[in-house]
């Protein structure tokens, strides 16, 4: 029985000399526990070395494939035809099943064969002799590295750095562009200041410099290729009033020399932006078709890498670009940012204020697929890319639009979502209102919304209602209180005079002359 052992030097073929210590799975471990007990279970037959690293490279892709190299190939012709009933004893079972079909040699793979691979791993130094261990190591790193270039099957087009490099200048480029375009309008301005303001595109205004010159010369010179008639003109008679101050030839000559300069770097730029136009539909065509080409440059060179920004997810994705932001909110304890430099998309600016942080996440998590899909992918196309753009754009004319939808789980509840309709802010004056005849057709409708207003007499009638009301009810509540006193004032002398009459009745030894003068009395006090 022979056991195919793969090394990043070549192939390795050892005969299993107790085939009986193979059945005692859990303790074979104690066989290779030291050199010379792994020497008297296995014996080193046969060492077929790689020549060079890319042989050993076409080796190791054919047995991760599960094919038989060449090399193997002819150790294993000389093995089948020394011993043809032997075993042959492999990790891989696909490999195994390859040899099976090419050679006709019986193959075993299963999990006391990976224990045995365990065990020859461990002595694998002692067992191999003729091999140093800083040349293994040295070969083993080399390999290594090949095969991993294989499996991501990197080639020149989808070199990243070329993005990362394109985009920095254009970044840059940008950026000189305006400081010279703001000197040239500056300087030039002194001259013929009128013409900056009637002339706002840059490009446009710096071929009119270089071409007139001088203001004099502005009625002489055709500028039907630059600019449109209507503009022509009005440029034209401000050069006939303008108030700039005279200049030199020589000031000139240095103004035009910076019209050139300005023009040379524009054309560069045209060229470096359909270069990175090119190169990023080559690398990354699906996040091209998702974000575009400048958003999807920007996000490869923040994250320092197509398969960096793979590794992200797609919440960092979103605010890839808004660190400085994001770390302010969270020491201020504050809402975070909602996009990076992700809010410079087609779709994110397509979308209103109050809708751009939920576009934003939808897209964010689209382009972390997209990106994975164009970084590990064989034979990648923007179809992906393409769906999941029109399944962003049903999404946003969704979010824009707004309908009823059922939630998901009970069926009962809807989620409401209210119409966006854009308001003007600009009011119109109708000229009827100016209008003070008292016409009944010229006068002034009121809308469905407002009220009509109430005339000044019936509002003065409302408050005299409503003065009279609460003088009503002092006087009748006076004239109750009299009532009520007057009632009470009889009732009071009535009983009065039956008390008296009562104790005149009680005292009968009373004299009569006492009786009189209490009558007198009384009729005094009357």
């Amino acid at each position: 029985m022979f056991v195919l052992y793969e090394t990043p030097a070549g192939y390795a073929i050892f005969k299993l000399l107790d085939e009986k210590k193979l059945k005692e799975v859990d303790n074979l471990y104690l066989e290779f526990q030291t050199p010379e007990k792994a020497n008297s279970l296995i014996k080193l037959k046969h060492f077929q070395k790689f020549e060079d690293t890319t042989e050993a490279l076409a080796a190791a892709t054919a047995m991760v494939e599960g094919k038989v190299s060449k090399p193997l190939k002819k150790t294993l012709k000389k093995l089948v035809s020394d011993d043809v009933q032997n075993k042959l004893l492999v990790a891989d079972a696909k490999l195994g099943s390859a040899i099976k079909d090419k050679l006709a040699l019986q193959c075993v793979s299963n999990s006391a064969v990976q224990e045995l691979m365990r065990c020859i791993r461990t002595q694998s130094e002692s067992l191999l002799s003729g091999l140093p261990k800083k040349e293994m190591t040295a070969m083993a790193l080399g390999l290594a590295h090949s095969l991993s270039r294989y499996k991501l099957k990197f080639s020149p087009d989808k070199i990243d750095t070329m993005i990362v490099q394109a985009q920095c200048l254009l970044e840059d480029l940008d950026k000189e562009l305006n400081n010279y375009m703001m000197r040239a309008r500056e300087w030039y301005g002194w001259h013929f200041p009128e013409l900056g303001k009637l002339i706002t595109d840059n490009i446009a205004f710096v071929k009119t410099i270089k071409l007139v010159g001088m203001r004099e010369n502005m009625i002489h010179t055709d500028l039907s290729d630059i600019l449109p008639e209507d503009i022509e003109e009005k440029v034209k008679e401000a050069a006939e009033i303008s108030m700039g101050t005279e200049i030199s030839e020589e000031d000139i000559l240095n103004i035009q020399q910076l019209c050139d300069e300005i023009l040379s770097i524009n054309e560069y730029r045209t060229h470096l932006f359909d270069y990175l136009r090119t190169r990023m539909i080559a690398i990354a065509p699906n996040l091209t078709v998702l974000v575009g080409e400048s958003v999807g440059a920007r996000l490869i060179s923040h994250a320092g890498s197509l398969v960096n920004l793979a590794k992200h997810p797609a919440s960092t994705v979103q605010i890839l670009g808004a660190e400085k932001a994001l770390f302010r909110a969270l020491k201020a304890k504050k809402d975070t940012p909602k996009y990076g430099l992700i809010y410079h998309a087609q779709l994110v600016g397509q979308a209103s204020a109050k809708n751009k942080g939920k576009i934003s996440r939808s897209l964010a998590a689209k382009a972390a697929l997209a990106t994975r899909v164009d970084a590990f992918g064989e034979d990648v196309q923007f179809d992906l890319g393409a769906e999941h753009k029109v399944k962003l754009e049903s999404r946003l004319r969704f979010l824009e639009q707004g309908s009823l939808r059922k939630l998901s789980g009970t069926g009962k509840a809807q989620a409401k979502f209210e119409k966006y309709h854009g308001k003007s802010e600009v009011k119109t004056y109708e000229s009827a209102y100016d209008n003070t005849l008292p016409s009944a057709s010229k006068k002034r409708k009121h809308s469905e919304s407002e009220t009509p207003k109430k005339l000044i007499e019936e509002i003065k009638t409302e408050v005299k209602e409503e003065q009279e009301i609460p003088e009503e009810t002092p006087k009748k509540k006076k004239k109750k209180k009299k009532q009520e006193e007057e009632e009470a004032q009889p009732s009071a002398k009535k009983v009065k005079v039956e008390e008296e009459e009562a104790s005149f009745a009680e005292e009968p030894g009373t004299s009569e002359k006492k009786k009189k003068k209490k009558k007198k009395q009384k009729t005094e006090d009357e």
